[in-house]
């Protein structure tokens, strides 16, 4: 079975074909760096992940693109509510990001391109628009495109634009789903936009660019004119992706992408994420809570990327006791006696078995949850296996750790589950040190030393409690 994406675009379940044979283009959609992700962008990202590490499984030289926002109307009003240039506000944002990603497994990308970095291809690009009469410089000092120019409009989406006013505009980001309107590629700076530093001098004048511009100008500058795999959340259809098909397609004139995937919204706690409900959870609150980065992974990849998914706290807790499951039996594989003089086992033929299942699940459009359905079915196979047998055959054990741990390049779960005990092994022995440097201190009398590995402990989120039984430690939120 070959690879098989539902696209967007067609609406259909097709067969992956890559542009050029052997290698893959894929440009994500990535956060605009103005606040914290949460839990919902977190899904997305780690369906981008799962694409990565199975495109690069299967063989595929990758070449993988992510962008981090950091110029939009979100940003400029962060930033001047902070009172900080938007540099100074999505430096820390964008560093947050990337180490919440690291904690979760996510691969570093090829590249994070930002939209500051590419002002003047982005000027360039408009220009081009221009030449091609697709795009117009209006009486407010913005060019916006002209939808009317590009006879395609609306076909990812599946809009009608047949009752379009002509030269209606529209000059903000994010706007109505079916509100087809003339879409601004740069904006006219404002005295906010100045004071935040996000206002750059173009042949109309001081400004900055639009949005939907970003992308295309950052993928086609990375990746080139025509993209294997565009990725998003399933609120970027429209406007975003459909302004960057036109755009890029306009000044072009090749196909921008082959293949668009979507990722659906995620709920929590059986309710849609929303400012107003206030359930708009980061991962340094669920770390915080106690929950470990392997079962926040384990929960947002459980469910296949187009189905539902409920974030639960139960969830979680039965997601840690999956992977614990994978962990034991990882374990009690890598423990078991090994005899050349053993009786034969099913093994070899289990982990086959598991591997083609995996195989077959994420060759139909990644479907993660059959693909964890696999690994349990290889664990719950060889745990029934291995009953009464005091031995195996090395290469029948092996077999079983080879299908684990490739199964496991994909997800992930192990990956990560080990990472983060070698980092909770590496804290306690720091602690457990200083712990006793400050003991011998007291002894000493030394209460100088004493405080200041105290503090030292503190300024790192540690307290000590000092008790009859000896010091106790903990890590604070």
């Amino acid at each position: 079975m070959s690879l098989k994406v539902q696209n967007t675009a067609t609406r259909s379940l097709q067969e992956f074909e890559p542009l050029k044979a052997g290698a893959v283009s894929v440009y994500a959609c990535g956060p605009t760096i103005y606040n914290h992700a949460h839990i919902g962008n977190f899904r997305t990202f780690l369906f981008f992940d799962l694409v990565h590490r199975y495109l690069e499984w299967s063989g595929y030289d990758v070449r993988f693109v992510m962008n981090l926002t950091d110029v939009d109307d979100k940003v400029i009003e962060a930033a001047a509510a902070a009172g900080v240039s938007v540099t100074e506000h999505t430096d820390p944002f964008g560093e947050i990001f990337l180490a919440d990603t690291a904690t979760l497994g996510i691969r570093a990308v090829d590249s994070y391109p930002r939209a500051t970095a590419y002002i003047e291809p982005m000027v360039a690009f408009i220009v081009r628009l221009i030449e091609g009469g697709h795009a117009y410089a209006a009486d407010d000092g913005a060019v916006y495109f002209s939808i009317e120019s590009f006879p395609g409009y609306g076909k990812l989406k599946g809009i009608d634009t047949s009752t379009l006013r002509v030269g209606a505009r529209v000059a903000h980001d994010e706007y109505e789903k079916e509100d087809a309107r003339d879409f601004a590629l740069w904006k006219a700076a404002t005295e906010e936009d100045e004071r935040v530093g996000a206002a750059w001098d173009s042949p109309w004048g001081r400004g900055r660019p639009g949005w939907h511009l970003e992308c295309s100008v950052m993928s086609t500058a990375e990746l080139g004119e025509t993209i294997d795999m565009h990725l998003g959340g399933e609120d970027l259809v429209f406007p975003h992706h459909e302004n960057e098909i036109a755009q890029s397609e306009a000044a072009t004139g090749v196909p921008f992408v082959r293949y668009w995937m979507h990722v659906k919204h995620l709920f929590v706690e059986g309710k849609k994420m929303s400012k107003s409900l206030g359930n708009f959870i980061t991962v340094r609150e669920l770390l915080d809570e106690g929950y470990d980065p392997a079962s926040i992974r384990h929960q947002l990849i459980s469910s296949h990327y187009r189905g539902e998914l409920n974030f639960t706290r139960e969830g979680l807790k039965a997601s840690s006791s999956a992977v614990q499951r994978i962990l034991n039996f990882e374990a009690r594989m890598e423990a078991v006696e090994t005899d050349e003089g053993a009786a034969p086992s099913p093994l070899l033929e289990l982990a086959e078995a598991a591997l083609a299942g995996f195989r077959a699940a994420m060759d139909n459009d990644f479907n993660s949850a059959d693909a964890l359905a696999s690994v349990f079915v290889l664990v719950s196979g060889v745990n029934g296996a291995l009953e009464g047998r005091p031995a195996l055959r090395a290469i029948d054990r092996d077999a079983v750790l080879t299908v684990l741990h490739s199964m496991d390049q994909v997800l992930g779960l192990l990956e990560v589950a080990h990472v983060a005990r070698a980092v909770d092994d590496d804290l306690a022995g720091y602690v457990e040190q200083k712990i006793q440097e400050r003991a011998d201190a007291r002894a000493n009398k030394d209460f100088a030393t004493s405080d200041a590995i105290r503090n030292e402990l503190a300024a790192k989120g540690i307290v000590l409690e000092d008790g009859a039984g000896g010091t106790r430690w903990k890590v604070m939120g």
